[in-house]
């Protein structure tokens, strides 16, 4: 299998894989697998899954599969003629777009649009062309390239430019239109240990704050997310390093009230009302059930089919709904005990487990 997948191959390395429990997601309950080789991960996102039960678990919204394919347009005088150029092609560019990803159309895919901006470079003045592609159940990077590709031609004769003139030819992992959102409502009797119901809510949004204006609090906080969500992509054959780009991309480029430069992936906020705890998560997620080590891995085929799950837009609801799980349980062990009373006690269990042995 390995030498279906890289170059001079050696061997192979095993990670465990676990179980998390307890979530309801859109009023479906799943089992999910987790591969990851940090302890307490999968404990605490079980536990922190159970605590919104009383409203009905996770809810989640899931943008059309719509992936970034850059073109780079060199030297050009005058960014704005270009630009409103191109943008009016639009017809003529869905043709030549589809003919390159066919059997994406043949799903219901291709292309859905395009646009334009004109920057100034380091090198000189630059147009950088983004064809919006659908794609469906698959993660698309090789057909968003091969589109990339095909279509620069005729990006460049449209906006009057020599061919000389084309730059790079790459999909973007930071899919800002292909957004992945899941919310949910935990009580403080849910949240709470003993003795701690009055004030767990209130600790849990200071922590969240925390990170809202300091970049490296929130660097932490979004790892503590990726905890789960790149451990379902790793068991699911998912490629995790571009799903972690995009998630931390995005942190970025989507700036929050107070304009820090980073921001975390998670809010949470107190209900005025009703004093619950309100939870949400927004990242572009960019997964696939067609293609890639889906096809080839066997465990990997095997975690989708304990998820029971028949598209890519089920795949993604349910990483988002674990990363906001995740950072839930990490905010809460923050707020109250400290982040190292469980998880270091699960370490000394897996450092005696390994000195018996």
């Amino acid at each position: 299998i390995g030498d279906r997948m890289i170059e001079n191959v050696i061997g192979s390395y095993s990670l465990p894989i676990g179980i998390a429990t307890n979530f309801i997601i859109d009023d479906k309950h799943y089992l999910i697998p987790f591969c990851l080789e940090e302890a307490s991960v999968v404990a605490a996102a079980s536990n922190a899954a159970k605590r919104c039960h009383v409203h009905g678990g996770f809810r989640t919204s899931i943008d059309d599969p719509i992936m970034i394919a850059q073109i780079e347009l060199r030297d050009v005088i005058s960014g704005s003629d270009v630009v409103h150029k191109i943008e009016a092609h639009s017809e003529e560019l869905r043709k030549i777009c589809n003919e390159a990803m066919s059997s994406m159309v043949k799903r219901g895919g291709g292309f859905r649009g395009v646009e334009a901006r004109a920057l100034e470079s380091l090198s000189g003045p630059i147009v950088i062309v983004h064809l919006l592609l659908d794609c469906r159940d698959a993660m698309g990077a090789n057909a968003v390239n091969t589109v990339a590709e095909a279509a620069a031609p005729t990006v460049a004769r449209l906006a009057g430019l020599d061919e000389d003139q084309i730059g790079l030819r790459i999909l973007s992992n930071l899919a800002t239109h292909r957004l992945a959102r899941a919310q949910a409502i935990f009580t403080p009797t849910e949240l709470a240990a003993a003795g701690d119901e009055a004030n767990i809510v209130d600790a849990i949004v200071r922590a969240y704050h925390f990170a809202a204006v300091d970049p490296f609090r929130a660097c932490t906080n979004n790892k503590g997310v990726m905890n789960a969500i790149s451990s379902i992509a790793l068991a699911c054959g998912q490629d995790w390093r571009a799903i972690e780009a995009g998630a931390h991309a995005y942190c970025a480029w989507k700036k929050n009230a107070q304009n820090t430069p980073y921001i975390p992936m998670t809010t949470w906020s107190k209900d005025p009302n009703s004093g619950n705890l309100l939870g949400s998560i927004e990242i572009p997620l960019t997964v696939g059930l067609v293609g890639g080590a889906v096809k080839i891995q066997p465990a990997a085929r095997a975690n989708i089919n304990i998820l029971g799950i028949s598209s890519a837009a089920e795949l993604a609801k349910i990483m988002v709904a674990a990363g906001l799980a995740q950072n839930l349980a990490a905010l809460r062990a923050l707020a109250t005990d400290g982040i190292q009373k469980g998880h270091m006690r699960l370490h000394a269990r897996s450092r005696e487990d390994q000195k018996s042995k």
